[in-house]
């Protein structure tokens, strides 16, 4: 199976840039299945119902949020009915929505994708590894699922390795998101998952993390707020992973990160 992973989408740039470049990448890559982040886009503050679906209409198969999950408040109707769209699974358990979802392939092929937000420097939920092990649990790779995809939204660059080498061997890519920029550790770890720290973002990079820069400039270095961030509108950067799992098993046989677009040095994975 061939999968593909957009990192956090970041305001107007961000979805410009995704929705511009998405056909193009899916068709060149022959991808089978197609995961944003999606909990920045709406101004840089969550989603709503519209951004999804012109998200949807341009070949994503499933949006998962992070911290900014319910930003937007009108989306929360829409994550109990819509299961392509998924918050954090470690919320509490009566919070709207689901973190995890079962999807169909083109090809027919059955893919597990989980949505878990780490804890440090975070807005603490419930245990990462407790609820991913619950799930894992009963859901082996390779027989009730051919691929499982799980999203680790979080800060530290430590509690996100500590998840995928937990998931390795059991699931078939873990890949970070959150802190916007893209880490250069792609690699597959000795139980055959496909690892990445973080994504990156899809927005503009003459930036701070996606938001303009005078804001963050003058909190840096005056320590006075003067308004709210606001994204930053120049041209974007689609930044991703791109994993080959193995029909067999499920593990991974091949990881590249992605690079379409914008102040970035572009990057295309080689695909079979």
């Amino acid at each position: 199976m061939k999968i593909l992973y957009f990192g956090d989408v970041v305001g107007r740039a961000g979805r410009d840039v995704l929705v511009q470049q998405l056909p193009k990448i899916r068709e060149r890559l022959s991808a089978d299945f197609v995961v944003v982040n999606g909990e920045n886009a709406a101004g840089g503050f969550g989603i709503t119902e519209k951004i999804a679906e012109e998200f949807f209409s341009a070949g994503t198969d499933c949006v998962v949020l992070g911290n900014h999950s319910f930003d937007q408040k009108e989306i929360m109707p829409v994550l109990e009915k819509d299961a392509r769209i998924l918050r954090p699974v470690n919320y509490p358990k009566d919070t709207p929505g689901r973190g995890f979802s079962a999807f169909k392939t083109r090809r027919g092929k059955t893919i597990l994708v989980v949505q878990v937000m780490a804890r440090l420097f975070m807005d603490p939920l419930d245990d990462p590894f407790a609820a991913v092990e619950k799930l894992l649990t009963g859901n082996p790779l390779g027989k009730k699922y051919d691929a499982i995809l799980v999203d680790i939204h979080g800060e530290i660059t430590s509690e996100k390795m500590t998840m995928g080498h937990f998931c390795d061997g059991r699931v078939s890519m873990v890949v970070g998101s959150h802190t916007h920029v893209p880490t250069a550790d792609a690699q597959i770890f000795p139980g055959g998952t496909a690892y990445q720290t973080d994504a990156g973002m899809c927005g503009d990079y003459n930036s701070v993390i996606g938001m303009d820069k005078e804001e963050p400039l003058r909190r840096f270095t005056r320590k006075i707020p003067g308004g709210r961030f606001s994204p930053a509108l120049g041209e974007g950067t689609a930044c991703g992973v791109f994993v080959e799992t193995d029909d067999k098993t499920g593990l991974a046989r091949y990881i590249s990160p992605l690079r379409v677009g914008g102040r970035l040095i572009e990057i295309w994975p080689e695909s079979s």
